[in-house]
Order: C-alpha cells, then sequence, then structure tokens
C-alpha cells in the first residue's frame, strides 16, 4: 500500500483526560485540513471520526489516555486506525528539572508544505531524536535550511526574553500545534505580548527561560540546548505559569 511504502499518511496524537478527549475538534480540523495537502481523502465525516475517536477511549475503559488517529493511502480508498493507550505522564520530577536538548545534524526544508502537517513519515524526527537520546539528551531541536528554529522532533518551541514570548513562526517550517494556538490564548489571557518570529540558537541561548509544548505532555521547560543553560538553568517563572494554567485547563474541561 502506498501508506506503508512511502509514508503517504497523516496523524494525530490526543491526549485523554478524564475520559475527554482533549481538544479533540482542532485535532480533527487540523487532520482535515492536512489532508487535502496530499491528497489524501478521509473516509467518514469529521462527526464520524469523532464518534470513532470517543468510542475507542470509551471500550477500552481509560480514564486517562494516549489516543492517536491515524489515515494512510491504501490501493483503493483511505485506511483509518484508532488506538488508544494508558498515558504515561513523565515524572514529576522531570517537569521541575527540564529538558536538556541537543541540536540535531538534520535539517528541515521549510520551503515544504510536508513540514508543517503530521505526516507518517518521521524518519527526519526519529533519526533527530534518536541521535540526541543517544548523547544523553532529553529531545533534540531542528533547524531549517536557512538556520533558524522549527521545532523540536516532538514539540513546539517557546522562548522568554524581557518578558516577552517569541515562538518560530510557521515559515520557518514548524507544525502549527494545537497546544502552541493554546499558549497564545494564555499568553494574551496573562498580558505577555507574544511574537512569531524567526529564531536562531543564539536567540534561544540568550533567552531568559524556554519550554516546549505539545498535546501530550503539555508545558515542559526546556533548560539548555547543545550543553549551554538558558537562563539560569533551571524552569522559570513564566513556564511555571504556562505550567500551572495548561494543568488548569486539563483538569477543568478545555
Amino acid at each position: 500500500e502506498p501508506g506503508f511504502l512511502y509514508g503517504w499518511g497523516l496523524f494525530e496524537s490526543m491526549r485523554s483526560c478524564k475520559g475527554t478527549i482533549v481538544y479533540l475538534n482542532q485535532h480533527l480540523q487540523r487532520l482535515f485540513s492536512s489532508s487535502k495537502l496530499i491528497s489524501l481523502e478521509p473516509p467518514f465525516s469529521l462527526q464520524k471520526l469523532k464518534g470513532a475517536v470517543k468510542k475507542t477511549v470509551a471500550i477500552n475503559g481509560l480514564n486517562d489516555a494516549y489516543v492517536r488517529l491515524t489515515l494512510w493511502k491504501s490501493l483503493k480508498a483511505t485506511r483509518v486506525l484508532v488506538s488508544a493507550k494508558q498515558y504515561k505522564s513523565y515524572p514529576l520530577q522531570k517537569y521541575r528539572q527540564g529538558f536538556k536538548a541537543a541540536v540535531s545534524d538534520l535539517r528541515q526544508n521549510e520551503s515544504s508544505p510536508l513540514a508543517r502537517i503530521k505526516t507518517t513519515n518521521r524518519i527526519l524526527y526519529q533519526l533527530s531524536l534518536q541521535g540526541a537520546k543517544d548523547k544523553g539528551f532529553d529531545e533534540a531541536l531542528i533547524l531549517n535550511n536557512r538556520g533558524y528554529i522549527t521545532e523540536a522532533t516532538r514539540s513546539n518551541v517557546f522562548a522568554l526574553k524581557h518578558k516577552e514570548l517569541f515562538t518560530p513562526c510557521l515559515g520557518c517550517g514548524c507544525l502549527d500545534g494545537i497546544t502552541r494556538s493554546v499558549i497564545f490564548n494564555l499568553a494574551k489571557g496573562g498580558n505577555i505580548k507574544i511574537y512569531e518570529a524567526k529564531l536562531n540558537l543564539k536567540d534561544l541561548h540568550e533567552a531568559d527561560e524556554a519550554f516546549l509544548t505539545n498535546s501530550l505532555m503539555g508545558v515542559m521547560p526546556l533548560v539548555s540546548v547543545a550543553g549551554r543553560q538558558i537562563g539560569p538553568g533551571t524552569p522559570g517563572e513564566a513556564t511555571g505559569y504556562f505550567i500551572k494554567k495548561y494543568n488548569f485547563l486539563l483538569k477543568n474541561g478545555t
């Protein structure tokens, strides 16, 4: 099948908290929007897929789950797989210590439309992450062909400087993450100015603090990159604010 042979597919990774799939509508809307870019026709309506995701979580009796929805190209149609398993959070201590990231030797092609969608072809991210872990790091940052930061292998990147928040713009080749959008809203609610920009490693090294976001881990402090600490090398106050606000949304419904 083309999906298996060529990585012709899409997926969404979601968190189910207290039986409720977090930001399910946003995940499905992104999936449907991305499918148009790679000529992948969803076999069911958004509402039917929504029901399938909810049913999968319910059947497995999972109160807190990791949910994955995958679409891939078959010879004559588009196939669907919904899977769910018990969610395993990072230890609380990891959030208190923060991630240490390497910088991948591989580069993202920022001009490719595939750079901004979640395709099942993940070799760039998998090799970058494995290379980082082999060296004792938690994550790897990926730069684009022009040397600007795009994202980490599984998350979006944010940096705080002089009480203003910065994140790579979509033109740099990063995914328009669901949690990334949540951070935008939380920043506005906290009167924190936020900018989408072209950031290089120097910008990150000179930041007061930084953090990573995705739908599974939420907000994770980023305390060093390539062996150089960011700020004091410990999770910052603003990062703590976003962690607290995001966790509140999880516990009280989104």
